[in-house]
């Protein structure tokens, strides 16, 4: 064919060959890698139970004498230093310290102090790792939120869940490897917008993004099929269609084509086997119970929490649920005391739920925020309405699980709640850039997660645009204090 005759289609197909070929050929050394971990893991699936919008450490999990006996007083400038803070205070005249509105007590044998707002949580304490001492750069919550879930503030780049999918596959050819779940308060209060990429693939093959079940309508749009098609013919056509990508693949040799291939045969089998996750009706009463009343409400976070351990117990890798509502500016006095309502119950509930099934041993679960609040007031308590301002200089999450210290607390915060402490007390500013054994950052994190699950966290890595990247990008270290 000479040069005329050549169609840009034809062209573009045709000189994408070599490089299609090297991509086809990564993709290829990827996938015999994938589910032979590094070393023996400690856990063999994750439960994310992402609290977004930043829940206030000061009020439920790092109690603070200090700011009750000096309430009203301002922030020292020193704690502050020049941190910055963000355009919601920065121009504040007063930076009031505010102390927790509800009392904090000692649970378990271990004596972990935790608020009176989450006293399910408070009851597991003994199997709970709380961490004291997390920490981010971000200061606003897509940043934070991306950087905690991707390990980049900017959006592109592959979640967690799609790096353990990427890792260790599925356990169950008929359900995602990763699956994604959403919900907000009853009251529908302001909370933070759900992206997409959040759960997604970035530069990994697209068929290991997270597939997001909907608590309304069908759990995955467009799973059904069309009245009058029936199941089987519904499979005939999928293997016609994957006969003509594979035609197509040989002309292009585009990676993603395989990706395409899979995504049907699996949307297929999810038609059976989604419906039957998702049918609570085989659950027992006592086991509902546990997850409390809202567990009965399609897109609850207590019906999500009740999704998760089935969904686990199926062999879906990574299940990430994101409850909106926590950042309460100036809804404090209210939000708050629901957030804990609809959260504390369910929260508790799944880890029971997985430790009388045995699963807890091998399960890793994660509850937190992107960042906490501020231990000083936005706004002034003389009004009506008020609240704290974003804050990661320091806040809280707590683990459970496989491999990690259950009935410990890792870290401490100085006495306002405003910076990262050492065990002798003294103030540590940590970065990325400039670690500390004591504060956990969230590339620390990641980290240690990817070690529970058998990884070595700078082994682990994708070549993309002529470099190898990996989820905690050049930066993160395994947090021994955290591991069991």
């Amino acid at each position: 064919m000479s040069l005329h005759e050549l169609s840009r289609r034809a062209f573009l197909g045709s000189t994408a060959q070599g490089l299609g070929l090297a991509a086809l050929g990564h993709l290829a050394a990827a996938d015999g890698v994938r589910r032979r971990p590094h070393f023996a893991p400690r856990v063999r699936r994750v439960v994310w139970l992402m609290q977004t919008g930043g829940p206030s450490h000061v009020d439920l999990f790092d109690p603070k004498p200090v700011l009750a006996a000096r309430e009203g007083e301002e922030l020292p400038k020193e704690i502050r230093g020049d941190q910055r803070l963000t355009t919601m205070t920065a121009g504040q005249k007063s930076l009031a310290l505010l102390p927790a509105r509800h009392p904090f007590r000692k649970w378990g044998e271990s004596g972990t102090e935790i608020s009176t707002l989450l006293p399910h949580i408070g009851s597991i304490a003994d199997r709970v790792c709380l961490v004291r001492s997390m920490h981010t750069e971000a200061v606003n919550h897509a940043p934070a939120m991306t950087l905690l879930l991707t390990g980049h503030q900017l959006p592109g780049r592959p979640a967690f869940g799609a790096w353990t999918s990427y890792g260790l596959g599925s356990d169950n050819e008929d359900l995602p490897a990763y699956v994604a779940l959403t919900s907000r308060d009853r009251e529908n209060s302001c909370g933070q917008l759900l992206y997409d990429h959040y759960w997604g693939s970035g530069f990994l093959p697209s068929r290991l993004q997270g597939v997001k079940l909907h608590g309304q309508g069908d759990p995955v749009p467009f799973l059904r099929n069309p009245d009058g098609i029936a199941h089987e013919a519904r499979g005939e056509m999928l293997v016609d269609l994957a006969r003509m990508n594979r035609m197509h693949e040989e002309i292009v040799d585009d990676p993603e084509i395989a990706s395409r291939i899979a995504q049907y045969e699996l949307a297929h089998r999810m038609q059976t086997s989604v419906p039957e996750a998702v049918a609570f009706g085989e659950e027992p009463d006592h086991v509902l119970s546990m997850y409390g009343p809202d567990v009965h409400r399609r897109g609850s976070f207590a019906q999500n929490c009740l999704l998760a351990r089935r969904l686990l117990e199926r062999g879906v890798r990574f299940v990430q649920l994101m409850h909106a509502g926590w950042d309460q500016h100036n809804n404090l006095k209210t939000q708050l005391a629901i957030q804990c309502r609809d959260t504390d119950q369910p929260s508790a509930a799944l880890v029971l739920d997985l430790a009388q099934r045995g699963l807890l041993d091998d399960t890793l679960v994660i509850w937190g925020g992107e960042f906490g609040r501020t231990p000083f007031c936005q706004g002034s308590t003389k009004n009506r309405r008020y609240g704290r301002d974003h804050h990661g200089n320091a806040y809280s999450i707590w683990l459970a699980g496989g491999g990690v210290h259950a009935g410990s607390v890792f870290g401490a915060s100085d006495d306002f709640g405003y910076n990262p402490v050492d065990r002798s007390g003294n103030v540590i500013r940590p970065t990325k850039h400039d670690p500390h054994p004591d504060a956990v950052h969230a590339h620390d994190l990641q980290a240690t997660v990817l070690h529970l699950l058998g990884f070595d966290h700078t082994r682990l890595t994708f070549r993309h645009r002529g470099r190898d990247f990996r989820l905690t990008d050049v930066h993160g270290r395994v947090v021994d204090g955290l591991l069991a």
